[in-house]
């Protein structure tokens, strides 16, 4: 199924693309649009394809079947030296015989600029990924954060229309990563280059993408923004890969509604058949305490409990800095146990602590229905 873009300058096109390594697919009929502009994530576990298709993008592993149409040009193909893109790998790759001007310049000495338009062409990518003192020193002498910049100078050097990065923070300590990030992003919107990166890390491409393309198996299993696949994923694969998901056996109801352990719950609409058995699931971050004399907010003072409410036992609480992560039992959970994630102002002002019951209530929107795993079906 062609995945469709919002609305916008189509730049990339993937339709129907197929690759095979011997008997194995490793893409399986994959179809995608992205705009030109856009900031887009392939988003998955290892083996899932997404390299595979970072790589069919740039010729480095020509589809078996399939096309690849590139601002309005079959591309399908040609080799990489034809295409127009830069590319940034995990491992930087860059020449540790040649200074960071050199690596820089390498791209550009063959496109026809004179000496001095290049030594302004590196000044200006030096400023721009902020290392303008370090163009005389080799890679060795600069940190990784600092080589993956220069890395990315290199690969923007010519000004491509299209912008590859194959997991390139993944080397890098969590802070580099994480401040690093945010300098990719902010460079890509200033300089507006449609950018694909390959990513397993979720909270990378949550920060970071316009939108991901979440992939599984060779296929794709949901494209959206960071806020339709975290809020709104499409299956099981999606909500338990993206962030933390509680799952829980249950059994259909009428289109809104979940039977768990014995008790109706509303729930978000559904299409599954009454009475069939499927995984109830939230995340932890939308379980909301309730104290005594709970009521749902801008109900009548006549109602006391706010829907899909019960007591639970707090088994156990750990400490995660920003919130407390909340261990919760209840017979209708049966074996399992439910995780939520509270505030540290919740926890103090409910005064929470192991041993303790508590009101929790499950928000009927964020209460969602899936299919169960092949596995268990």
């Amino acid at each position: 199924m062609l995945q469709k873009t919002p609305p916008g300058e189509l730049y990339l096109s993937i339709q129907n693309l197929w690759k095979a390594f011997g008997s194995f697919l490793a893409l399986k009929d994959i179809s995608l649009e992205i705009n030109e502009g856009e900031f887009v994530c392939f988003l998955g576990p290892s083996g899932c394809g997404k390299t595979t298709l970072l790589r069919a993008i740039a010729g480095l592993d020509l589809q078996t079947k399939g096309t690849v149409m590139q601002d309005g040009k079959d591309v399908s193909n040609l080799p990489p030296s034809e295409r127009d893109f830069g590319i940034v790998f995990q491992s930087y790759a860059l020449f540790p015989n040649l200074t960071i001007e050199k690596n820089i310049a390498f791209g550009l000495e063959n496109s026809g600029r004179s000496k001095s338009e290049i030594a302004v062409r590196v000044n200006e990518l030096l400023h721009l990924v902020g290392l303008p003192d370090q163009g005389k020193k080799y890679p060795a002498q600069l940190s990784g954060g600092q080589q993956q910049r220069i890395a990315l100078a290199r690969a923007i050097a010519t000004k491509p229309g299209l912008l590859l990065l194959d997991e390139p923070l993944s080397a890098l300590d969590a802070k580099v990563r994480v401040h690093l990030r945010h300098e990719i992003k902010e460079l890509q919107r200033k300089l507006g280059v449609t950018t694909v990166m390959v990513t397993h890390d979720q909270e990378e491409a949550l920060a970071m993408a316009d939108r991901i393309v979440v992939m599984n198996h060779g296929v794709i299993e949901q494209v959206g923004s960071p806020t339709e696949i975290y809020r709104h994923p499409r299956n099981l694969f999606v909500a338990d890969f993206i962030g933390e998901m509680n799952q829980l056996p249950a059994n259909a109801g009428n289109p809104q509604t979940l039977e768990l352990g014995g008790s109706v719950l509303k729930c978000a609409r559904h299409s599954h058949q009454k009475g069939s058995r499927v995984v109830a699931a939230v995340r932890p971050d939308d379980v909301i305490p309730h104290g005594e004399g709970a009521r749902s907010p801008g109900a009548p003072d006549t109602i006391t409990t706010p829907e899909n409410a019960f007591e639970v036992l707090i088994t156990e609480m750990e400490f995660l800095g920003s919130f407390w992560r909340c261990r919760l039992s209840n017979k209708r959970f049966g074996s399992s146990e439910l995780i939520a994630d509270f505030s540290v102002n919740a926890v103090r002002r409910l005064e929470l602590e192991e041993g303790r019951t508590m009101m929790i209530e499950l928000p009927e929107d964020r209460l969602m229905a899936f299919d169960l795993p092949e596995t268990e079906a």
